[in-house]
């Protein structure tokens, strides 16, 4: 059952299937207490052609790929691209390597604080779509802008999160799909904007300025992030101000990464996500490698950023394969590299005192919010991250295990 029928928000995930295929745009997008968008029937409009259920992925599980599992890991040759890319560069690999003429491309671009689905027509303007977002992406009418180019021959890559994938799936059931790629990043919730609100604010208050934008995962070999704390595994925030001023804090002294990881602010359905498991509907899955230094640590890359590629279908890992002579790496053992990825397994967990933060959130001053919510990295932590960190386990099994070789 969908929401529009049980008005349970764990039955949506804001996929915006059911507005974009509403003949008579009778279906908005209205933000609940929280911030999170879900469908609104304007009844004056409404013809009842049921349409909205039918495509709602809750009500017609769209089709699920083979089964193939083809596991890779690496990073993307060019160094400019690697530091403007969250991992190591998989996105724009696959992008350059099958977008080669009459393709458009699509992907989630952030405004700001807010973040909306977007296309382009020229790889050039990649970099809009590179970096992770976090916050749910506005898809407005993506699916249907997607549907009219795939009818009219063009090749379609579509980015976006499993639930998106799903929706765009379901929407396009009866149309062909041949020319469609369909490329999801593997997700472990979306936070509330809520948050991010509540944030700006308390920033406008102490700096004077508003945010301009937030680089959840900064990365810059050239500056002093050289030092090995400012790269990829130590996931460093950047905020650009309005006023031009840059405000950098590392991830374990950093309450929205605290916050987040203990699942106090996610949309309800992504509680009871029916993506987090091993069958995809995406024919390629992307995400940061973790557990890199444990099992295949001849890809960590100097800590620039390493990419975990899951090719879910045939044409997913053929458009993967064509990107040999610009992504460098090798196979990987799937069931290996599923040990280090939870939202592949299961979906998180709800923290029972949600309804607790939230009500805070909406009450509470930043300051105070956080320092209620937030939890302060142990000293174990703090050594094993600034102290014993991944080169020196590297290093470490290097002496143990024998010197490896990159092919």
């Amino acid at each position: 059952m969908c929401y529009l029928d049980t008005n349970d928000k764990i039955t949506c995930s804001g996929c915006e299937a059911c507005a974009n295929v509403c003949p008579h745009k009778a279906i908005c997008m209205i933000p609940d207490s929280e911030e999170f968008r879900y469908p609104k029937i304007n009844i004056d409009l409404c013809t009842n052609c049921g349409l909205c259920r039918k495509v709602c992925p809750y009500n017609l599980s769209p089709q699920k790929c083979s089964g193939m599992n083809y596991t890779f890991g690496g990073h993307i040759k060019n160094q400019k691209v690697l530091s403007e890319s969250t991992s190591g560069g998989a996105f724009s690999a696959i992008v350059d390597a099958w977008c080669d003429k009459n393709y458009v491309i699509f992907g989630a671009v952030s405004d700001g604080l807010n973040v909306y689905h977007d296309h382009i027509f020229d790889k050039k303007y990649l970099d809009k779509f590179r970096k992770s977002k976090y916050i749910q992406s506005n898809i407005g009418t993506s699916y249907t802008d997607a549907k009219k180019f795939l009818q009219n021959g063009k090749k379609v890559l579509f980015s976006g999160t499993p639930c998106q994938i799903a929706g765009l799936k379901s929407f396009l059931l009866n149309c062909n799909q041949t020319n469609l790629l369909t490329v999801e990043v593997i997700c472990e919730g979306v936070p509330t904007p809520l948050y991010l609100k509540s944030y700006n604010k308390y920033i406008t208050t102490k700096y004077h300025s508003r945010i301009k934008s937030i680089d959840y995962r900064y990365k810059d070999f050239k500056s002093y992030f050289n030092h090995s704390i400012g790269r990829w595994d130590f996931e460093v925030m950047q905020l650009s101000l309005k006023n031009s001023r840059k405000l950098k804090t590392d991830r374990w002294f950093n309450p929205f990464w605290s916050i987040w990881i203990s699942h106090l602010m996610s949309r309800p359905s992504c509680y009871q996500c029916p993506y987090a498991t091993k069958e995809r509907f995406a024919d390629i899955s992307l995400g940061d490698l973790w557990g890199v230094h444990l099992y295949c640590p001849e890809l960590y890359n100097h800590n620039k950023g390493a990419s975990l590629v899951i090719c879910n279908s045939i044409k997913g890992k053929k458009a993967f394969l064509s990107t040999k002579d610009i992504f460098i790496g090798h196979e990987l053992n799937y069931e290996e590299a599923l040990k280090y990825q939870g939202p592949l397994k299961n979906h998180i967990n709800s923290n029972p005192n949600r309804a607790s933060f939230i009500q805070d959130l909406k009450t509470m001053p930043y300051t105070a919010l956080f320092k209620k919510w937030s939890s302060p990295p142990t000293l174990k932590l703090l050594w094993q991250k600034y102290v014993w960190g991944n080169r020196q386990k590297i290093l470490f099994w290097k002496l143990t295990k024998g010197f490896y070789h990159i092919q």
